[in-house]
């Protein structure tokens, strides 16, 4: 994205895309508290008005997300639960946190919100990314979205030992699979998008006001 301004904290409407985002874990009744790690050269966090609830704590991030991740772990007792959701995802909803608070507490293990892979996958030369080898299958293909729900002991765990073995994390998941575990997939809304590109913005706003409108 073209901005000078980290996308956190570009506006939908009166609000920041970061309080929009912390606003739906606030809200959520089964959620005690929420870390917000920010960078360590943040400016902004602390002139938000979300910045002074006493549901929120703040921490400094590392360089990569599995350090980021971590340094908000150390806030928490082992034995709690952390569910680790991205910044960018403001359009979050209740019911999918709460399929996911369930699926994960009756099969004791944790798991993440994703979303089956609908689109046609093409994958492309390595020599020439321009032009197509093959189409995969994408029958059991799913694309990783956040929240992520584990233990806390054993999220810190793995994530220390892939950083420790210079293992590249992309996400919670893929810290619990080097370690040789097997999460749970649960599927969410398609409304659950990443800012990532400018006209996600657009498409975030109407999502947005339609969660709004149906309150």
């Amino acid at each position: 994205m073209n901005s000078q301004i980290p996308k956190q904290y570009l506006k939908i409407g009166s609000m920041t895309i970061l309080e929009h985002t912390v606003d739906k874990l606030l809200t959520h009744p089964k959620i005690d508290r929420v870390i917000v790690v920010i960078n360590s050269n943040d400016n902004l966090f602390n002139k938000l008005p979300i910045a002074t609830n006493d549901k929120i704590s703040v921490t400094l991030g590392g360089q990569t997300r599995a350090a980021s991740v971590l340094a908000g772990l150390k806030l928490l007792h082992s034995e709690q639960w952390a569910l680790v959701h991205d910044a960018a995802r403001p359009c979050i909803d209740h019911h999918d946190i709460n399929r996911l608070i369930e699926a994960v507490m009756n099969a004791k293990r944790g798991g993440i919100l994703a979303m089956r892979i609908s689109d046609t996958v093409k994958r492309s030369y390595q020599d020439n990314d321009s032009i197509i080898e093959h189409s995969e299958d994408r029958t059991h293909l799913w694309g990783a979205a956040t929240p992520q729900l584990f233990k806390v002991d054993e999220l810190k765990f793995c994530l220390q030992k892939a950083l420790n073995d210079n293992v590249a994390i992309t996400d919670e998941a893929s810290a619990i699979e080097y370690c040789g575990g097997h999460p749970l997939l649960v599927e969410c809304r398609r409304d659950n998008i990443k800012i990532t590109r400018s006209e996600d913005i657009a498409l975030a706003t109407f999502y947005i006001k339609n969660q709004i409108s149906k309150r």
